[in-house]
């Protein structure tokens, strides 16, 4: 199983790293904060699966991967082809809230195939993207969510998406923070 995590970097920085050092950057960022809360609130298998999906959630960004326009069902059927487990390809397709976007792009029916496991897994997956910037460093929600609606624009139809899923990610974000405390784990913003 921890050879899910070595195959999940190994594809993540061929598909990111040289061409989007930026999003690299960012999924390093995640995969930080995925083992804080695999850590403290998940199992074995459970920490592996986290921290693989953290390390893959932004793979459909890729130009060579990149299909649809959205970045979570792209990603997911890549990881899907290249036989990354059914678990793993669900996080991914529903990673922070992607459910709302497919909606906006009609992309629902082709997302569906995939479940949206609703679980302290799940939480912890988009916890770890949004306190995590676009850098790779920590950030709150609320400022992630900010920096978001910043960097799309007004007009775009992410900051919309974005707009529609902060109550849902906020949500998702204070559970988790909420399990982290209560396992006694600092994972604040420094």
């Amino acid at each position: 199983m921890e050879k899910l995590i070595e195959q999940a970097f190994s594809v993540s920085r061929l598909h990111l790293a040289e061409s989007l050092p930026r999003r690299w950057s960012h999924v390093l960022g995640c995969a930080d904060r995925a083992r804080i809360a695999a850590d403290a609130l998940l199992d074995e298998v459970d920490s592996i699966t986290l921290v693989s999906a953290a390390v893959l959630h932004d793979i459909g960004y890729a130009p060579s991967i990149a299909r649809t326009g959205m970045h979570a069902l792209d990603g997911a059927r890549f990881l899907q082809q290249i036989e990354i487990t059914d678990r793993v390809c669900a996080l991914v397709a529903h990673h922070s809230c992607a459910y709302l976007e497919a909606e906006l792009r009609g992309l629902s029916a082709e997302l569906g195939v995939w479940s949206d496991e609703q679980s302290v897994l799940r939480d912890a997956l988009w916890w770890a993207d949004m306190t995590t910037t676009p850098d790779g460093g920590v950030t709150t929600v609320h400022d992630r969510i900010a920096e978001i609606r910043e960097r799309y624009g007004p007009k775009d139809l992410v900051s919309f998406f974005i707009k529609q899923a902060s109550r849902e990610l906020i949500a998702a974000v204070e559970r988790t923070e909420e399990r982290l405390r209560m396992a006694g784990i600092d994972y604040a913003v420094k």
